[in-house]
Order: C-alpha cells, then structure tokens, then sequence
C-alpha cells in the first residue's frame, strides 16, 4: 500500500496545478483577443474603398467630441474586439474630413446623423463652427437629422443648411449649469474628517466635500462665466440659424408655456418657431437623400461614413518640417498615464520627444484639462520652457477648459491662445486630506502607538490631523498659492496684485481672459498652429503631426491590462450594489470625484492640487 504524499507536498501540488491552470487559461484568452484582432484587421483589409460620384458624405459622431481617445491604442483594439469600444469621437477627425470632402468633387452632400451624439463642449463648439463655416463656402447642401435632440446636439445640427427632426422627435435645449454632488453630510455620517486647506475667496474645487450646498463666492463666479459661455452659444446658434438671438431665448425660456399650446406636439412646437425644417420619419429620410443625391443598390442613397472615408495622408519619402501637436486632456496626475490623463511623465516624454525630433520646428499644447496635481503641473511647464529655451516656439491652445492646473502648464508657452468659450483661470491651490479616525472607531477600531518626533506618524489615514502637520500644510498651501501668483506675474508681465485681482481661484472665459491679460489672442487650434509656424519662419509649407505614446510592446500591454482590471475591480465604485442601482450619468460623476480624490492621496500624503472641478457643460 502506497503512503500519500505529506500535506505540505499536497499544497504545494494543488498550488502549482492552480498556477499552470491559471497561465493557460490567460494565454487561451490572449491568444483568442489576438485571433480576433487578426481576423478583424484581414477583414477590414480585404475591402476597399470606392466612392462613386453624388456620395453623401454621413457624419455619425458617437458619445461626446474629445481631443484623444481615452486609453491607449491597444486597449482600444481590444474593447472593439470585445464589442465594448468607449464611446468617444477625436475632433480633429472631423476637422480633417470636413477639409477633404471640401476638395473631393465626388462628395455632394453631408449628412449630420445626430442620434449616436452625447454632448460637445464650449470650446469644441468654436472650433467645428469655423470648420463648417470653411465647408459651407464650397455650396455643398449639408442635412442634419435626429430623434432627440439635446443642446449640444442642436448646435452640431445649426451648422446645417437644413434640419430635419423626426416626426415623434423632439428638441430641448436646458441652458447651461453647474450643479454638484456635495458630500459633507454623507461624510459626517461615516465619519470621515475632511482636512481641507484652500487660497483664495473662489477657489471651490473641494467644497462638495466640506459643505452640504454651494457658497455664495461659487454661486456668483459660476453664474458669471456660465453666462458668458451661454450668450457665446446663442449667438452662434442664432447666426447660423439666421434667426435673431431674441427668437431663439423665447423659444427656450418660455418653452412649457410654447409646448402646452402644441398640445405637447415637440415636432410642429419647432417647425413652427423655426428650430427645425422639416419632419421627416427614417424612410422619408433615405429617399429625399436618393432623390437629392443618388440611390445605392439597398433602396438607400449613396453614401460614406465619415469614418470610413478619413484617409491617412501618405507618408513622404523626405518630411517637411513640421509643427508638432501634443494633446494634454484629462486630470492632470504624477507618472506615467494613459491618453486621457495627462502625467507629469508621460507627458513630459512627448514634449521631449517632439524636442529632440530634427523635423519638428515648433510644438502647439493643446490643453483640455481643470487641473490636477500642482506638483505634476509645475514638472511639465518646467518641460515646456526646456523647450523653448531649446530653440523650438511653443504655443498653447486652449480648448473646452484649461483652469487651474490646465493654466499652471499654459505658462510655459511663448503665447496663450483660448476660445472665447474656453474655461480658464481658477488660479488658486488646495490641499486635501481626508481621516478615517472615527469611521474605524465606529466598528471598533483604534490606533494608538509612539513617535520619536511630533510628526512621525502623522500622516497616517486612520489618526486625527495634528496641529504640527494642520500648521505645516496650511502654511503650505497659501506658500504655493504665491508661487502661483508670482509664475502668472512674470509669464504675463502683470505685477502680483494685478493678478491677484484676477486670482483668488476665480473662473473665466477665454474672452473675459483676454480682457484681464491672462491669455494672448482668440482663437482655436487652427489659428494656434499658424502662430506656432510663424514664430519658427515656416511660412506655409509645413506639415501638422500629433505626438503619440510609443507603444513599447507586449509587456507594456500586459501591464496596463492588469492594472486596468484592477482599477476596475478595486476603485471603481460603480462595482457596488448601490452604485449599480444609480444612473449611469450619476455613477460617473461620483466615480470621477472619488478618482480626483484617490489621486490626491494615492501616494500616502497630502493632495496639494490645482484643479477648478470646472469642466465646461456639454
């Protein structure tokens, strides 16, 4: 009779069949992903694209308009392999297939198709508005159509010569606002004490989480920017609808009384006030479209969709030189992060590397970002001026929202270029650390222990905020709140109390930016592209390219798709059941609060930050 194995012997044996389960099982998986991928790629490659003459050229954007898509290209790949691909459409993909259908004589017609869109921010909107005002030179009729139209919506559809609503469709344009989530109460309840340590009399990033309402000092500076932003989008909407302003706020603020006498009829309430043009069912659509245009061979009209008749251009065998585009979007953070989040490393690594490329004669940032980590902020203006005193002009161009931290990095830049829809401004600083000494208590949990000095464990997470480490930050934070103000003063040749004026964590818009010198001209990227060649003597014969993150193979793609699980599966709170059973609009604003928090303390430390919470409405 044979002895069985010792249990230490068992263990290591179940252990180890585990681990070689475990390994097949993610090589299967990864070897599937890839498959497909492959697949995918010799699919799509196997078709070419032909246009035919009296093509409509179909504009879908989906989800909301950003600079660069958010994670990198390889997680990208694998969501639209997986069928779960983040509903999100690059702006200068539009720019770029409104300028080649402009010159192509085969494209006739543009259809905006509104349906799949979620919303466009302020800055955005500028930049498109100039885009279709060129393409509407060459006389080509350009339809929108939609269901349901929402604000944002309707101003992509007031680019159109004519809009077209569906018949059981409806518009509603809100206004803009600014309401948040404010957790002090909720915080109270578990316990939780918020050290919070602010400059300035607007600076009211994390109010949500030392108050249950909004100050009176946010409410008036909120109000005073969401109205310029506002007036800015009436005005263009109204030109390009050839109504005046006054038609179209009636049509808005008086909309339930407008509505009631339709007898809740939304399509024939905005055919009558001119919003719309027509009322058309997706039939009708298709064949007005064929009429206009040409049929296809599916009883439609002939079409392209914008994504699929965006073309690289060809690479040349001897570049031009060239002015080079580094995106800076997102929640500005220490290290290196994803297209999305802009990193002091990572984003550091572009401006170098646009830096030490020979071809590139001048690099425009553009930012679109409330802010972040002061630290963070300070690594990468100190890059740009690198750059600059290498020789290579750098202009910033600001887009939806450059505030805060978003301004911080704008400094480093030989001239600052806004919409006048950005948001900006917010120069002020605060620092964030919240305890959990109570909330442990509460369930019978409790620290106690000694130090060599007052401030050996002090910043730990589960002890009260002694006063040593209280005194130390808030001294601190107002000593970085002057740095602050003294890099605005010298970058804008402005004295300190000047700026200081403007300061005090105040939002503004670009235009009333322009006004207070914070920032140079007015303009989008295009305009800021054009400086940047001008400052380096390019005249007109010089290429554009974007600086993206090298990919470094399938380590790194290995590593960012752990971590990305364990993002998801550890910091998400979106994974509770509580959260599971809130909207989805809502669970993403909470989780993008909790996010700016984890980032402020990750490290163990005090979150010292310049961020505005002031991302402009969609």
């Amino acid at each position: 009779m044979s002895s069985r194995p010792n249990v230490l012997v068992r263990l290591w044996l179940g252990f180890w069949r585990g681990v070689t389960a475990l390994r097949m099982a993610v090589f299967n998986i990864l070897f599937l992903i890839v498959l497909a991928l492959l697949i995918g790629v010799i699919i799509r490659g196997g078709d070419k694209l032909i246009i035919e003459p009296d093509t409509t050229l179909v504009l879908a954007p989906v989800g909301v308009i950003v600079e660069e898509y958010t994670g990198s290209p390889i997680e990208r790949l694998v969501q639209e392999a997986l069928g779960q691909t983040v509903p999100e459409t690059r702006m200068r993909d539009l720019l770029a297939v409104l300028e080649q259908a402009a010159d192509d004589d085969r494209i006739t017609h543009v259809m905006i198709d509104l349906d799949r869109l979620w919303g466009i921010g302020t800055g955005t909107m500028r930049e498109l508005n100039g885009a279709f005002a060129r393409f509407r030179e060459t006389g080509k009729p350009i339809i929108a159509y939609g269901g349901f139209i929402g604000q944002g919506q309707y101003f992509l559809a007031s680019q159109a010569d004519e809009i077209w609503l569906d018949h059981e469709g409806a518009i509603l344009i809100e206004g803009y606002s600014r309401f948040r989530n404010f957790y002090r109460e909720g915080l109270d309840r578990l316990g939780v004490e918020v050290n919070l340590f602010q400059t300035g009399d607007y600076k009211s990033a994390m109010e949500s989480w030392s108050r249950s309402d909004m100050s009176e000092a946010d409410r008036e500076a909120s109000l005073h920017f969401l109205t310029g932003l506002w007036q800015e989008y009436l005005d263009m909407v109204a030109r390009n609808r050839g109504m005046p302003v006054d038609v179209l706020v009636d049509a808005i603020e008086n909309f339930p009384e407008h509505l009631a006498r339709f007898d809740g009829n939304f399509g024939r309430l905005a055919l009558e006030k001119g919003l719309v043009d027509r009322l058309v069912s997706r039939p009708e659509l298709r064949a007005e479209l064929a009429r206009r245009g040409a049929p296809n061979d599916n009883g439609s009209f002939r079409q392209v969709a914008h994504t699929d008749y965006l073309q690289p251009s060809p690479p040349r065998i001897k570049p031009r030189d060239r002015v080079a585009v580094i995106v800076a979007e997102g929640l500005i953070t220490e290290g290196d992060q994803p297209p999305g989040t802009i990193g002091s490393e990572s984003t550091s690594r572009r401006i170098r590397q646009a830096a030490n490329d020979d071809s590139v004669k001048a690099v425009v940032l553009r930012v679109n970002s409330g802010g972040g980590s002061a630290f963070a902020s300070e690594i990468i203006r100190r890059e740009l001026m690198a750059l600059r005193d290498a020789g290579k002009p750098v202009i910033v161009s600001m887009g939806n929202v450059a505030a805060s931290g978003g301004y911080w990095i704008a400094m480093g830049a030989d001239e600052i270029w806004a919409n006048p829809a950005t948001v900006t401004g917010s120069i002020g600083v605060i620092s964030f650390f919240p305890t959990f000494e109570e909330t442990l208590g509460r369930i019978g949990i409790h620290t106690d222990g000694v130090g060599t000095t007052p401030l050996a464990g002090a910043m730990r997470v589960d002890r009260a905020l002694s006063d040593e480490l209280r005194s130390i930050l808030d001294t601190f934070t107002n000593a970085a709140y002057r740095d602050f103000l003294a890099l605005v003063a010298e970058h804008r040749q402005m004295s300190v109390e000047a700026v200081r004026e403007v300061a005090q964590g105040r939002v503004w818009t670009g235009a009333q930016a322009l006004e207070f010198g914070l920032v140079d001209q007015l303009g989008g990227l295009e305009q800021a592209i054009d400086a940047a060649a001008r400052r380096a003597g390019l005249g007109e014969d010089f290429e554009i390219t974007y600086v993206e993150r090298e990919l470094t193979g399938w380590q790194q793609f290995l590593a960012e798709m752990g971590a990305s699980a364990m993002l998801r599966a550890g910091l998400d709170p979106s994974t509770s059941r509580l959260f599971s059973a809130l909207p989805t609009s809502l669970r993403q604003t909470i989780s993008e609060d909790l996010r700016i928090v984890f980032e402020a303390t990750r490290a163990g430390r005090p979150g010292v930050m310049a961020h505005c919470l002031c991302e402009a409405p969609i």
